[in-house]
């Protein structure tokens, strides 16, 4: 059964960081430095972590002004204005900032979302559905696409034939394609007559798990990426954004 959705809760912001006005309170103000959310802020103060102006705070609520220096385990913090949105890509959209073709490009589709200029983490090729996510965030959209980090991605693939066991234990090894060794986490199947695929991959090259089944002359019919990381679809349509919370942000600029 399909689970309902909340209209009101699409593409509205939920607990995004805010741009901070000051005086700031000090756990809204580690926050928005992306070290944890506001709730385990208060227990690294309360813990005697933080200090503000080389003195130690332990007193909740206490308030940040704009030129105080606030440090962390010794080291200087300070809040970004960085905005988080994840989208649930439909069909036939290009993942690019612009089109001199004028095709349809995601951009569109979040189009009044922020008034940061945000850029897509990674692309999804035309055909391909899901989450794709856009920030302003350098130094996390750096993490989340390079190989080393290994974050998870996970495709519903629906393929033109089913997928034979021979083919099956083979993807599973680990196969070579024509730009390198490929190996994928894990792939399952999700339908009796085997042309419902689960792939979860880490790998980030040029439509990757389209070219896995394409090496074994299977026809790619459909494509969902439906977790990218520890981020899901649920309560999100096709052609939907919303901004990341604050506690999924911290858990992406956490994972390794």
């Amino acid at each position: 059964m399909r689970k309902r959705t909340n209209p009101k809760s699409q593409n509205k912001p939920a607990e995004q960081p805010e741009t901070l006005a000051y005086p700031a309170r000090l756990n809204k103000f580690i926050s928005n430095a992306g070290i944890c959310s506001r709730r385990d802020a208060d227990v690294l103060i309360a813990e005697g972590k933080i200090k503000i102006n080389d003195k130690l705070v332990t007193e909740l609520g206490t308030k940040v002004e704009f030129d105080d220096v606030v440090k962390f385990n010794g080291k200087v913090i300070k809040p970004q204005n960085y905005a988080y949105i994840l989208l649930n890509k439909p069909k036939d959209y290009i993942t690019t900032m612009d089109d001199p073709e004028k095709r349809k490009t995601v951009m569109q589709l979040i189009k009044g979302s922020t008034e940061a200029r945000i850029y897509p983490v990674g692309r999804l090729d035309r055909n391909t559905t899901g989450l794709l996510l856009f920030t302003n965030d350098g130094d996390l959209s750096q993490k989340l696409t390079h190989p080393s980090y290994k974050i998870k991605k996970i495709y519903q693939v629906e393929l033109d034939k089913p997928l034979t066991a021979f083919h099956f234990q083979e993807i599973a090894k680990g196969i070579t394609l024509d730009d390198g060794p490929v190996k994928i986490d894990e792939i399952v199947i999700l339908s009796e007559d085997k042309k419902s695929i689960g792939v979860q991959i880490h790998v980030g090259k040029n439509r990757i798990v389209r070219r896995i089944f394409e090496h074994f002359e299977y026809e790619v019919v459909k494509l969902d990426r439906t977790m990218y990381g520890q981020l899901t679809k649920k309560e999100l349509p096709k052609g939907k954004w919303r901004n990341l919370t604050e506690r999924e942000v911290v858990v992406l600029k956490n994972l390794s």
